[in-house]
Order: C-alpha cells, then sequence, then structure tokens
C-alpha cells in the first residue's frame, strides 16, 4: 500500500479505530511533507492541481495529537498538539532565521536561501521556495505555496486552508511582492511577477476591477480568484449605489489594478541581492 493510500485509509477510519501503527505513518508523512517531496498543491502546465490526499494527512496529525508541552525557554510555556513539533533546522538547511521570536512547524517546507525576519510564523504544510524572503509579522498559512524570489513584506498575512480538504490553498508564484499588511486568503492565486501595494486584501469573495485592461475579474463557482501576471494591484474602493449609502457617501472597499509591470516598476521592487548571499 501507498503512503497515499495509507493516509486515505486512516483518514476514513473513526478515532477509536486508528490502530497504533498511525502515528508512525503520519510522522513519515511529515518527514516527506517538510522536506518538500510531497505538496498540498502542484503545478501542472499552467493549472495548480490540489493533492487532496495531502491535507488529509494533515488533519489526521491534528487527530492522532496529544496535548503536550512542547521545549521552551523560561519565562515562556507553550502547549500543542505532539503530532505537530517546531521543525529543527540546521546549518546544512541555509534558511536565514534571524532571531526574535520566528516559528516553524515540522511538515513545513523552506527552501535553502529562504530568509525569516522575526516575528513569523510557517504553518504546517507550507512550501516556501528559493530565494523568498519572509519578513516581520508575516504569517505563511497552512498549505500556501510560495514561490521563488517572492518577497512577504512586513505584517502580510497568506491564509491557510485545511477544509475543505478539495480546496485550493492560497498560492504565491515567483518573484511576487506582496507590500506590508497585505492580506491574500481563500485561494487566491497570484500570478508570476504581480505587485500587491501595501494594504491590499484579496478573497474568493471580491472582484478585482482592472483599469488597464477595463474587466472585472472575479472567481468562478470552485475556481479561485486570480491576480494575471505582472498586475500591479493596490487597495481603492467603488461608491455604493444604493441610496442611503449614496445620500452618505458610502464607498465599499475593492482591489484595483492600475498598471501591468515595466522598467519603472521593476526597480522599484528589485529585490536587494546583498540581502540573499
Amino acid at each position: 500500500m501507498s503512503l497515499q493510500e495509507e493516509i486515505e485509509h486512516l483518514y476514513e477510519l473513526p478515532d477509536s479505530e486508528l490502530p497504533e501503527s498511525a502515528r508512525g505513518v503520519f510522522e513519515t508523512f511529515r518527514t516527506l511533507l517538510g522536506a518538500g517531496e510531497i505538496r498540498a498543491a502542484e503545478k501542472v502546465g499552467d493549472t495548480w492541481r490540489v493533492n487532496a490526499w495531502v491535507k488529509k494527512g494533515i488533519l489526521l496529525g491534528f487527530r492522532l495529537g496529544r496535548l503536550a508541552e512542547l521545549p521552551s525557554s523560561a519565562p515562556f510555556r507553550f502547549f500543542d498538539k505532539d503530532t505537530l513539533p517546531v521543525k529543527h533546522l540546521t546549518l546544512r538547511d541555509e534558511v536565514r532565521v534571524v532571531p526574535g521570536g520566528t516559528t516553524i512547524r515540522a511538515g513545513a517546507y523552506v527552501a535553502p536561501g529562504v530568509i525569516i525576519m522575526p516575528p513569523a510564523f510557517v504553518n504546517i504544510g507550507a512550501y516556501v521556495d528559493r530565494g523568498t524572503m519572509i519578513d516581520s509579522h508575516a504569517l505563511v498559512g497552512s498549505c500556501a505555496q510560495i514561490g521563488r524570489r517572492v518577497h512577504l513584506s512586513a505584517g502580510a498575512q497568506i491564509g491557510g486552508v485545511l477544509e475543505p480538504v478539495g480546496a485550493l490553498p492560497v498560492i504565491i508564484e515567483d518573484d511576487v511582492l506582496v507590500g506590508g499588511n497585505c492580506g491574500v486568503y481563500e485561494g487566491t492565486i497570484v500570478r508570476r511577477g504581480a505587485v500587491l501595494a501595501a494594504g491590499t486584501i484579496l478573497t474568493h469573495s471580491l472582484p478585482i476591477y482592472d483599469a488597464v485592461r477595463e474587466r472585472i475579474l472575479r472567481a468562478r463557482d470552485g475556481e479561485p480568484l486570480e491576480v494575471p501576471e505582472n498586475a500591479v494591484v493596490i487597495p481603492g474602493s467603488r461608491p455604493l449605489a444604493a441610496h442611503f449609502p449614496a445620500e452618505h457617501g458610502l464607498h465599499a472597499y475593492c482591489p484595483i489594478i492600475v498598471k501591468y509591470r515595466d522598467g519603472k516598476t521593476d526597480r522599484a521592487t528589485a529585490l536587494e541581492e546583498a540581502l540573499r548571499l
């Protein structure tokens, strides 16, 4: 039986029928997940495919875990499921974790060359590729997929997703700049080279107004909201047409594409290579 078949079989069992061997199966699964050998989502051509069995495996770990005290330094004390410990990096991993309170859960993949500023949190199932910087107070949620040379600026929140099992996680493709205090949630895909200005919020239910190509981008049923390649998105607003909001000058938030990347944008968003040596 393959690991996938074992995970799917154990996932369907009630807690009372889970065998003792289930923890060993989960630990093998968690090790492969943390090594980047299995992923919650994978790109096939131009399409992202959900590996639902991987999310089932993570949820199985929550079910199998028992609340335990994790190693810590006084005066801090931490309590979590014993199946979800902190990831232990070594120098050989070639990941820069700057001192100051960052936590990476076991089962998250963080590639060589990644830089993490304090404090930050990277949850189980996340995949963070080479050359990416995770800045202070940033969150990489469960199963989020982060590409190469991405900059998650201070306070950026990349949402996680475990349920429903078949839902696509948030995906940030290569060379994306996510500005400070941005929030990207509910399976949104930000395509290669896009720029999210500080304070931009993206969710499945919010349409994006493309002021350049004169169109409105919406998530269809069962499909994600997508930010086009090289789009520059800013937080904006639009007037509400009903009588009461019109009378009071009320507006609703909306993300707006104001341009597509050009040489000026590239210079303004260029990564400082000295930080990545």
